[in-house]
């Protein structure tokens, strides 16, 4: 549990620029669903999926993150079996099979996997650091990751397996792996991009995201859609806005799951610069906190679960926005702890308690 020592040493900015994050997401949930009784019920089950959170949030806090590596064989289960249920029993939604149903909540189990990957993958490198170095170390830590990846994939989720890939990377990468290791694995992820082209792995919308990124006005009116009334609802709110729940592409939802993947269109054309510029300040807070606790953890565990949780977070953000703006294509990847959605929220507050509890235990050495 945590002491009052440890609660001293609390990263109270860290949580700060979460909270905030979450405070100005519910305000843009309601805008971006036109107010009135859908905007109510949509940022009443936000609050309470972070109220959830929260709690959550401060009871990972108190859990000392070497205690990880003991049960992540047990976790590394558990996420499997969950992901394994979701496609044999999952509900199914817009053509995919990502949710488990519990009465009156629906969860997302690949949102979990990704803070599972983190813990269980920093518990496989921690046990093999004298040879990360080493090609067949990080060939195995690749078959590691590459289940739970696939069976997302299954569902289908690219957008989320894209997120479990960036995670092992980024720890692979704060591991001490060499470089050229890892460029091989680009060029093989390349090579087999090709080859799920050519060979009709990936399924016909993803191709024509991927068309459309290259060239909206190939299909503006399917799947083009998105980025171009995208880049219109973010170009029109110029410097201070049209005003909050008062934009013309907004309210008269001209862009698509706008309280989801598209959230940030809102902000740019309601707020305009300057409340685009507020939220990506509050973010960029987010990762430096992140990056401070990772280069201040001086045990192996904490600075490696801190590594994957910040290249979870940036990937992230850095993606959704990025689609947004029309210079990444459409993944379907939510922004953290922004986008409307349950299952996302409780896995990124889970990732800042983990956070907050290796800040507090930072100068613990694990051996």
């Amino acid at each position: 549990m945590m002491d009052r020592r440890n609660l001293k040493h609390y990263d109270l900015t860290l949580v700060a620029c979460a909270l905030a994050i979450v405070a100005y997401s519910l305000l843009m949930i309601y805008s971006a669903s036109k107010g009135g009784d859908a905007g109510t019920m949509r940022v009443a089950r936000q609050i309470v999926w972070a109220v959830m959170g929260i709690t959550i949030m401060l009871l990972i806090s108190t859990i000392d993150h070497n205690a990880y590596p003991r049960i992540a064989g047990r976790i590394y289960a558990v996420n499997l079996t969950l992901l394994l249920a979701v496609l044999l029993v999952g509900k199914s939604a817009k053509g995919a099979q990502r949710w488990l149903g519990f009465g009156p909540f629906s969860i997302q189990p690949s949102e979990l996997a990704k803070i599972a990957l983190i813990i269980c993958l920093a518990a496989f490198l921690v046990s093999r650091r004298d040879q990360i170095r080493d090609f067949p170390t990080v060939v195995k830590s690749f078959l590691y990751m590459a289940v739970p990846t696939l069976l997302i994939f299954k569902q289908p989720d690219l957008g989320t397996a894209l997120v479990l890939l960036a995670i092992w990377f980024g720890m692979l990468y704060f591991a001490g792996a060499r470089l050229r290791h890892l460029a091989v694995f680009v060029l093989a992820g390349a090579l087999l991009f090709t080859a799920m082209w050519s060979f009709g792995v990936l399924k016909d919308y993803q191709k024509k995201r991927l068309v459309t990124f290259i060239n909206p006005d190939v299909d503006p009116k399917a799947s083009g859609y998105h980025i171009t009334q995208s880049r219109i609802a973010i170009g029109s709110g110029k410097l201070l806005g049209k005003g909050y729940m008062h934009g013309t592409q907004s309210q008269l939802r001209f862009i698509p799951e706008q309280h989801t993947d598209f959230i940030f269109t809102v902000v740019g054309e309601e707020l305009g610069f300057m409340g685009g510029a507020l939220l990506l300040m509050l973010y960029l807070g987010l990762l430096y906190r992140a990056a401070v606790i990772m280069m201040s953890a001086e045990d192996p565990v904490g600075r490696l679960i801190s590594g994957g949780i910040l290249s979870m977070f940036l990937f992230q953000t850095v993606v959704n926005l990025g689609m947004t703006m029309g210079i990444m294509p459409v993944t379907g990847v939510p922004l953290p702890m922004f986008s409307y959605g349950g299952s996302s929220l409780l896995a990124c507050l889970s990732a800042i308690g983990i956070l907050a509890g290796i800040y507090t235990r930072r100068h613990k050495i694990s051996f």
